[in-house]
């Protein structure tokens, strides 16, 4: 995500996208319910199905809301304002108890709505570890991860050396990963896990340190989630390399007035990223759909994205 200006109010830009396609949607809120949204792909419904009532346990809603919800015969909703309506027979909305069981009850209503279309099957979402990427099938970033370790002030030669050897340590199993990537195998894969331990969990005697690596190690699964899924980046640069066009044209252009611009410019620059990772001229693009004379055929992105996909 990145900061956005539309209607001169404060908004944000978030990259949906892989090393073949990018997509760019501008809105007004960063929260997981925001990004829940945009992950239903222009569908407006909530579903009430196994996957919303997962969600929701998983969120520690109270578990009346939930069997009232479950128990319910209405289970899909049309839009945001049917659900709210729905919430509202309830009673959930009347409800001040904590976690806030109208947000809660909505985020898994989007996830139900995302399962209930088929959509994110098998995908995992990299992130930094904000907190609203926290969905499905998550992996953590290795840069954020180190920069951690990075950002560590050692007081004395003996803490400089132990965040020196855990940064060098952390750098080479990375470096391992990239390779099993290329080439993965069961079997190194469980070597791979035993060494993740290995440096996790030592103890180097500077305390704040040892407390980091404590943390990091909590969050195992999700810096080895390659390991389940060989095509999972290991970092985020690839969305922050895309990210890096809407903050020159917020820098040169400002932010945008209508829903109509704002519309243009995530759409064309996701176009744009879109056709330079396809191998594609964007105007080359921008002529066969305009239809200008003597321009060649380009074939549908999402035909080409899929086959990309397939040759991965």
């Amino acid at each position: 995500m990145t900061a956005a200006r539309h209607a001169r109010k404060d908004g944000v830009t978030t990259q949906l996208g892989d090393d073949r396609f990018t997509a760019f949607r501008t809105g007004a809120s960063k929260s997981r319910e925001a990004f829940l949204s945009l992950l239903r792909a222009g569908h407006t419904d909530h579903v009430v199905n196994a996957a919303a009532l997962d969600y929701m346990r998983g969120r520690c809603l109270s578990g009346p809301v939930i069997e009232a919800l479950a128990a319910h015969p209405a289970k899909r909703f049309a839009d945001a304002a049917a659900w709210r309506a729905h919430l509202s027979l309830l009673g959930i909305d009347r409800l001040a108890v904590t976690p806030d069981p109208v947000l809660i009850a909505t985020e898994g209503a989007l996830w139900g709505a995302i399962h209930h279309h088929g959509l994110l099957d098998g995908t995992v979402v990299v992130s930094d570890d904000a907190g609203q990427f926290r969905v499905g099938s998550h992996a953590l970033c290795w840069v954020h991860a180190e920069r951690l370790v990075h950002k560590l002030l050692p007081a004395t030669p003996e803490q400089r050396r132990a965040v020196a050897v855990t940064r060098e340590l952390v750098w080479w199993l990375y470096a391992d990963l990239k390779a099993w990537k290329r080439d993965p195998c069961p079997r190194r894969a469980a070597a791979l896990r035993a060494r993740f331990d290995r440096v996790f969990r030592r103890r180097t005697g500077h305390v704040v340190l040892d407390r980091l690596l404590a943390r990091l190690h909590r969050r195992k699964d999700e810096l080895l989630r390659v390991l389940q899924h060989p095509d999972t980046p290991l970092h985020t640069n690839g969305s922050e390399n895309d990210l890096r066009a809407c903050v020159t044209k917020r820098k040169v252009s400002g932010g945008t007035m209508s829903a109509a611009g704002r519309t243009a410019r995530d759409v064309l620059l996701g176009l744009m990223k879109t056709c330079r990772k396809l191998g594609v001229s964007f105007f080359g693009y921008l002529g066969d759909r305009l239809r200008v004379p003597g321009a060649a055929a380009v074939p549908p992105l999402p035909d080409l994205v899929r086959q990309a996909a397939s040759a991965a």
